[in-house]
């Protein structure tokens, strides 16, 4: 049972974690489809935050202020997953690009050209990059999750910072396969996720649409996907 004392420091705390939980709730919403309410991330984010109050143990060796970021990230991520809005077909479509970039880039020995991947896959390139917008959609895991086989996660991984979920060989693996990108797309990820600019601002840059970004951003995505799968 909390003392006066104790509920006052969990009062103190939420107050002050709370804009911690409204800037990822935006990080995030500039990211989904315009159906996301702000304020349900936000409300997301609130249990997430309390359930940091309540399980944070500093004997484990974490601030309170990374525990806390991991748990009210992890609460939104939760609540997206429940809504499941991203069609079965779309999943399936996505897993076919991926294969297809895989085995060009081994034909090729390179990554392949947008023509390139729309011709294999036998779809006129305008239809490719609406492919590429509709399973960008479906993108909304922190970036360590993005990367697994098929984009899904696995169990609780958006409690555990990208650090502790890789180790130094799979970190080395993930860093050649960046570099590998085209450079556009690896101006672009290092925008998205280092500088964390929203897809409005990354486009400002590189001088293209905010629809645009979004279609390099899952053309990338697929890329270090298929590098990663051959490397595993």
């Amino acid at each position: 049972m909390y003392t006066a004392q104790g509920r006052i420091k969990q009062s103190e705390l939420l107050t002050q974690y709370m804009p911690l939980v409204r800037r990822q709730a935006l990080t995030l919403q500039v990211r989904l489809p315009a159906s996301i309410e702000l304020d349900d991330l936000i409300q997301a984010g609130m249990v997430g935050l309390l359930e940091a109050l309540g399980r944070f143990d500093a004997a484990q060796g974490a601030t309170f202020a990374t525990f806390a970021s991991q748990r009210i990230r992890g609460a939104m991520m939760d609540e997206l997953r429940t809504r499941d809005w991203l069609p079965r077909s779309v999943r399936r479509s996505a897993r076919a690009m991926d294969e297809t970039v895989r085995r060009l880039e081994q034909q090729l020995g390179r990554a392949p050209e947008e023509g390139e991947i729309a011709r294999d896959l036998e779809m006129p390139l305008s239809d490719y990059q609406q492919l590429l917008n509709d399973t960008n959609s479906g993108q909304l895991l922190p970036f360590e999750e993005l990367v697994t086989e098929g984009g899904e996660p696995s169990s609780g991984a958006g409690n555990v910072l990208f650090d502790q979920l890789l180790d130094a060989q799979q970190r080395q693996t993930l860093i050649e396969a960046i570099e590998a990108l085209p450079e556009r797309e690896k101006l672009l990820m290092a925008l998205y996720y280092q500088e964390e600019m929203n897809l409005k601002e990354v486009g400002a840059v590189l001088g293209v649409t905010e629809s645009r970004v979004s279609q390099l951003h899952s053309q990338a995505v697929s890329r270090l996907r298929a590098r990663l799968h051959d490397a595993n």
